[in-house]
């Protein structure tokens, strides 16, 4: 049994996947589409050392595998693949065929993986000091790097689509403007705004509300380019980023708080401490707006320690269902006022970078290296069949600090342009 053919059973003869590998061997429709080259053994000794998505994405990563196609089309393709839907005698064969030498061979994991013994030095999971190296692993690649990938709103979360053929900006902008309408953002307020990214929702807020906002991040990439771009648009009065974990921040007496895109870092045995600090930061009255990504139910595991996405994208990333997280939030004393489900719209947000991404392909490589610019393509065109197969979901879910004899200052039937 040749390599390629090894392959072919793996994926499935229907697939619409040809294979190459460095043996000469091929399988598959010489028409598809899509081709995934085998370039060498050190990529069968990876899938040896870590069967499954893992193993793969090692071989991609390093260069071992090629991809020629649409990344996205072949992840939907193998959206199905499992090793245990093959024979177990074929599986001896396919030993057999390769020979001992790719299956002994040992070979250390792409530099671009995040190693859990380095996690494990800087302290238990969600110490300070090992989110700050969690985030500083993704988020402090390079800020040209993300103006390709984001565009220029430069905002690395959900957007919102008012109609299918809305552009990014567009969609940022709405979802922007969501979350200012259900907080019901009005000139005068303070807003905080925690896991701030570069300073969208904060100038936004500033710019069209008149709100006086601070935003907090992990990335000190993020917070330089955030200030720059506060003090070029007129906005420095009203508006502040700083790098800091938001645990410091000492201010209180907000009008508003804003979490967008930062829950998937604090891990689920820190979310009722996360909950209360953001309840504490507010007035009676006042108003926080968590939008994160969720998983589907509560029957999943929070977190993939072994995968793809905990080793090279999100170290220490945990997701939990909206229930669990809307529990936790009334046991701290937010009355919940309104959620959604965005999911559709992020699968919609993440074809729109993955476009960035190959339209700045050899300027990316260029920027950040070829290992990372692969990480970011076979992450985000995986999330993408992720959302549209409801693998994980986007939730916002809105929150009421009551003031005096349960007054939640929610008018009857606001009259917000909702989606």
């Amino acid at each position: 049994m040749k390599l390629a053919e090894i392959f072919e059973k793996i994926v499935g003869p229907d697939a619409g996947v040809q294979f190459v590998a460095y043996d000469g061997s091929k399988a598959g429709s010489p028409s598809a589409d899509v081709r995934i080259e085998v370039k060498s053994p050190i990529a069968v000794a990876y899938l040896a050392q870590a069967p499954g998505e893992l193993g793969l994405a090692r071989a991609y990563v390093s260069g071992h595998i090629d991809v020629h196609g649409d990344m996205y089309e072949l992840l939907n393709r193998m959206w199905s693949l499992t090793l245990n839907d093959i024979p177990l005698s074929e599986k001896i064969a396919a030993v057999r065929a390769l020979g001992t030498k790719p299956l002994l061979m040992r070979v250390p994991p792409p530099p671009q993986e995040m190693r859990r013994s380095t996690l494990a030095r800087l302290g238990s999971r969600h110490a300070k000091k090992r989110d700050a190296e969690a985030i500083h692993h993704h988020y402090d690649v390079s800020n040209r790097f993300y103006e390709w990938v984001l565009g220029p709103s430069m905002a690395y979360t959900c957007a919102v689509f008012p109609t299918a053929d809305a552009t990014l900006e567009e969609a940022q902008y709405t979802k922007f403007d969501l979350v200012a309408k259900k907080l019901d953002l009005q000139p005068g307020m303070r807003l905080l705004d925690i896991g701030c990214g570069w300073g969208g929702m904060v100038m936004h807020a500033a710019r069209e509300y008149g709100v006086k906002a601070l935003g907090v991040t992990l990335s000190r990439q993020q917070a330089e380019w955030a200030q720059k771009a506060i003090a070029e648009a007129g906005l420095s009065e009203l508006a502040e980023v700083r790098f800091m974990d938001y645990r410091d921040v000492k201010e209180s007496g907000f009008d508003r708080v804003s979490s967008i895109g930062l829950t998937e870092h604090i891990g689920k045995d820190n979310l009722p401490s996360y909950f209360s600090f953001l309840y504490s930061k507010l007035k009676p009255g006042g108003r926080l707006l968590n939008h994160c990504i969720t998983r589907p139910t509560g029957k999943e595991k929070t977190i993939n320690k072994g995968g793809f996405i905990n080793r090279y994208v999100f170290p220490d990333g945990e997701l939990e269902s909206v229930g669990h997280l809307v529990r936790q939030m009334e046991d701290t004393g937010f009355e919940i006022r309104h959620q959604e489900n965005l999911r559709e719209h992020y699968a919609l947000t993440l074809r729109e970078w993955c476009a960035n991404l190959d339209a700045h392909w050899d300027e990316a490589v260029q920027e950040v290296g070829r290992g990372i610019a692969r990480v970011w393509r076979l992450y985000m065109a995986g999330c993408v069949v992720g959302f549209e197969r409801n693998k994980v979901q986007l939730h916002q879910v809105l929150g009421v600090k009551l003031g005096r004899e349960a007054r939640s200052h929610v008018a009857l039937r606001p009259s917000l342009d909702w989606p």
